[in-house]
């Protein structure tokens, strides 16, 4: 098993962050007198501003930050500078960094690095506060047992509330999470082929789009439209953790539990849909058990799945459908 870099924790001291100064595209020469990116040598002048933590984590640190301004280079994000990192930069490197299999301790301290870097630039907003919005250090329990639910038609009928029996109901048939289900805004989010997520509805705060691929999706969506005129799932002059008390009262009281089953059964559907074959956690073959040709499939199928459910990473993939 790898082991994980070291990076000693940084305490909290904050030095003042002086304005680096921008200059035009230009390798800068470094101590061995090989040629430095923009990028490299402006992370390289932060950390000689910034002197946060002993000596020790102040050249992991920079360590690292080297490394990730090479990776992003090599990533194809060319010219970057200092105050150019964005999201689609941390899922890029991410995504890099799993494809590897790097140790979760690892990509914990290479995340450190990155979130040292944006509050230093004044743009921590740009990564979530905690890695398990990542993914980063959950435990993936895979038993190929299905956890799918579907909405049972009697229960449903003592769900007195109409907002939280459409919440439900969306849950099921765009595999959403239940804090999506309530605030979402039918009207805006209906884009004709596909449903809009706003990122301050998602966990994790990144956009998505669901596709919108039958028939019963569209009547669906347009029946929440009806009920929520221009607004949200969240009736008028009441706030979302008010409809979430009400939706949990609700669910309990007609004998509904465990809704998160219901995003279980919109990805193995949807990757029935997609491939032609069941998945392992609904009775289909397991990865070994499938041809060179269908794991081309499955490993394709496996990652637009894990994007549509707001993912991004395909190894989560297995909680909902086996491997």
């Amino acid at each position: 098993m790898q082991k994980p870099e070291t990076l000693t924790r940084p305490n909290n001291t904050n030095s003042n962050t002086r304005q680096l100064k921008k200059k035009p595209h230009q390798h800068h020469p470094d101590t061995k007198g090989a040629a430095m990116r923009d990028l490299n040598y402006q992370l390289k002048q932060l950390s000689e501003r910034n002197r946060d933590g002993s000596h020790a984590t102040q050249a992991d640190r920079e360590s690292l930050l080297a490394l990730i301004a090479d990776q992003l280079n090599e990533l194809g994000y060319l010219h970057m500078e200092i105050d150019s990192l964005k999201p689609k930069h941390i899922d890029a490197l991410l995504e890099r960094w799993n494809t590897e299999g790097l140790a979760t301790g690892t990509i914990k301290n290479r995340m450190s690095a990155l979130r040292w870097w944006a509050e230093k630039t004044d743009k921590k907003n740009i990564l979530a506060r905690k890695n398990n919005a990542y993914g980063i250090g959950n435990r993936v329990h895979v038993t190929n047992v299905s956890k799918a639910t579907i909405l049972d038609a009697d229960k449903m009928k003592k769900v007195g509330d109409r907002y939280t029996a459409m919440s439900l109901r969306l849950e099921a048939a765009f595999g959403l999470r239940r804090e999506e289900s309530i605030k979402i805004m039918p009207a805006w989010a209906d884009a004709g082929d596909k449903l809009r997520l706003k990122d301050s509805w998602t966990k994790g705060g990144k956009y998505r789009e669901v596709p919108i691929v039958t028939a019963a999706q569209r009547a669906l969506l347009t029946e929440a439209k009806q009920l929520a005129g221009s607004a949200s799932l969240i009736p008028a002059a009441m706030r979302y953790r008010d409809q979430l008390q009400r939706f949990k009262a609700q669910c309990a009281k007609a004998g509904i539990h465990g809704v998160h089953g219901l995003r279980h059964q919109y990805a193995q559907t949807r990757y029935e849909k997609l491939t032609g074959w069941k998945c392992p956690a609904a009775g289909g073959p397991t990865s070994k058990q499938l041809t060179v040709e269908q794991k081309v499939i499955d490993r394709e199928v496996r990652q637009t799945i894990s994007i549509e459910m707001g993912h991004h990473r395909i190894q989560i993939t297995a909680v909902y459908l086996g491997r």
